[in-house]
This record gives structure tokens, C-alpha cells and sequence, in this order.
């Protein structure tokens, strides 16, 4: 026999563990309900929340790569309610060997006022330029380094990102570019959405550009092989860059973190300028396939690669994988 306060404390547990349950499953019947279907391109997810990174993005000892410099550039226009997130993103990955510089073309808000107050702690210049690729180009002649990257004045990088790359690239000789899984936040900096890479697919790359472009850091060898980006393109400049040093035989890899969020608001770009985009890839693929392939043509080539990306998002959703 077992007494009354033994019998209710076995209750509690069997209450405990049936709640658990319940949402779990209510867990899993939510994301089961996308049929595995490919988060990669879906920006806003759900409702907006903090944004957090887990305290071992900041914990980890990275010293390897410590002695390899770090030049990053970020071209901005107008972007005066974006871009001090961005620098402050830059600026705070607490690392050495950094040279940061911003290239404006001439903005007409607060912008040269946010670039005053951060006067000593990076570069930067303010005059017309022929566009964002334009203005990248121009950021590069003003700084380099062993290792590089751009990030837009929109979007940010997450902490210990910078320390995270220098270590992998010290680490892995044969690695020339890297990139990693995307964080999507909104015009407020909340989290909409979350895309969770699988390792870097080659053929994939032909038909799709799926890189996070503000997650991408490249050495500088690839950078002397393959500059300047083609100003000749407006959207697809990263793809471009991307399927050239792929072409020289440059190594990619995808690395297994949140390195960058790319931001969701309706001054972007990228959404402004959806139908010039599709012509500059379809010029793409006709260069690189040789010819313009059909959208059934695409979708067919990428659809194991999205199967499985959607495969690594639901794994990272369960709580089964950790980034």
C-alpha cells in the first residue's frame, strides 16, 4: 500500500508528463503541416518576436583564426533607419584585425549623421556612385584583408559571427568560402523567420542562387581572381560573384550557424526590383547552363536540394539539431 501524499505525488508526475506530451505533439502536428516544403524563400514565418542567439555564440574560445585580417564593406543610400544596426552589429563582434568601411552614395536623411558618431571606429565616404554594386566596388579600393565580406545597411550580423569565420577559415586551409544558416527579422529587428541550410550542393548552385549573401565571407585570393563585382547587375551581383569563383574552382562551405539576419521591410531592394532580378538570372543560367531554362526546369533541378533543406529546418524546429 502507498500513502495518500505517495499516490499524489505520483499523480502530479503522471499529470506532468501528460501535458508534456500533449504539446508535444501539438508541436509536431504544427510542423508536420508543411508537408516538407522549403522555408528557404519564405521571409516572414510567423509572428514577430525577439530576436535571441544563444550565449555560446559569445562563450566559444575562437583564437585560431585571430591573426587573419577582416575587411567588410557596407554600401548604403537612404538607409538612415537601418544602418546604425548594421554598424553597431559590426562593430560589437569584439574582435581584432577589423577594418570596417561604409560607402554612401550621397544620402539625403540622418545618414552622414549616424557615420559622424562612429567617427575613429570605422571609414567612410559620401558622394553619388552608379549603385550598389558600384558602391561595394568603391568600399574595397578604401580597405581589404585576408578575409572579406559586405553586408548590407539593412541587414546585421549576429555576435560572434566574425570570430566564428576567422577560426573556421584558420582551421580548414582548403575552405575558400563560407556561409552559414539565416536569421529573417522585420523593419523593427524582431524575428520573422529562420532558414536552415544543408551542406553546400554545387549543382544546386547552377540553377538557384541560395546563398544568404549577409552570411557569405570569402578569402582575399578569391577576391584577386574573381573582382570586381559586374555592375552590370543591380539584383543578381552576388550570384554572379558566386558562379564566377565557383567556375575558377574556389571551395565553398556551408557552416553550421545563424551568422546573419537579413532584414523584411517594404523599402528593400530585393522586393522593388523582383521582375529586373529575373531577367539578370535568367542571363545567368544562360550563361553558366547555356541555356534559359523553363521555371518547371528549375524547379525540378533544385527539388532534392529543397527537400532536403526542408528536411535540416524540421530537425532544427524539433529541438533535435542545435545551431
Amino acid at each position: 500500500m502507498i500513502d495518500r501524499s505517495e499516490f499524489e505525488q505520483l499523480e502530479r508526475r503522471v499529470r506532468s508528463f501528460e501535458q508534456r506530451l500533449s504539446r508535444r505533439r501539438s508541436k509536431l502536428s504544427r510542423l508536420f503541416r508543411f508537408r516538407g516544403r522549403s522555408d528557404l524563400w519564405n521571409f516572414e514565418q510567423y509572428a514577430p518576436r525577439e530576436l535571441k542567439t544563444p550565449a555560446s555564440y559569445l562563450q566559444d574560445s575562437l583564437n585560431a583564426g585571430a591573426n587573419l585580417t577582416v575587411a567588410i564593406v557596407t554600401p548604403s543610400y537612404n538607409h538612415a533607419d537601418f544602418i546604425g544596426e548594421a554598424i553597431k552589429s559590426v562593430l560589437s563582434q569584439d574582435v581584432e584585425n577589423l577594418s570596417y568601411h561604409v560607402q554612401d552614395g550621397a544620402s539625403k536623411d540622418r545618414t552622414s549623421d549616424i557615420l559622424d558618431s562612429y567617427a575613429g571606429r570605422l571609414t567612410s565616404e559620401s558622394h553619388p556612385d552608379r549603385g550598389q554594386t558600384h558602391a561595394i566596388n568603391l568600399g574595397f579600393e578604401r580597405v581589404s584583408g585576408d578575409i572579406m565580406a559586405y553586408l548590407n545597411s539593412d541587414d546585421c550580423l549576429l555576435p560572434g559571427t566574425i570570430g566564428y569565420v576567422q577560426d573556421h577559415f584558420a582551421k580548414n586551409p582548403n575552405v575558400d568560402i563560407v556561409y552559414g544558416h539565416r536569421v529573417f527579422i522585420d523593419r523593427f529587428g524582431l524575428e520573422v523567420g529562420r532558414a536552415v541550410l544543408p551542406p553546400h550542393d554545387p549543382e544546386a548552385l547552377k540553377w538557384a542562387d541560395y546563398i544568404p549573401q549577409e552570411t557569405m565571407f570569402w578569402r582575399r585570393s578569391v577576391w584577386e581572381a574573381v573582382a570586381p563585382f559586374d555592375e552590370s547587375f543591380n539584383f543578381a551581383l552576388d550570384w554572379d560573384f558566386i558562379l564566377r569563383a565557383a567556375a575558377k574552382g574556389f571551395r565553398f562551405a556551408r557552416l553550421p550557424r545563424f551568422l546573419g539576419a537579413f532584414r523584411v521591410h517594404d523599402q528593400q531592394k530585393t522586393a522593388a526590383l523582383a521582375s529586373a532580378g529575373e531577367l539578370e538570372m535568367t542571363r545567368l543560367r544562360q550563361e553558366h547552363l547555356g541555356w534559359a531554362p523553363s521555371q518547371t526546369e528549375i524547379n525540378a533541378a533544385i527539388s532534392a536540394y529543397l527537400r532536403r533543406q526542408a528536411r535540416y529546418s524540421l530537425l532544427y524546429r524539433l529541438g533535435l539539431v542545435r545551431h
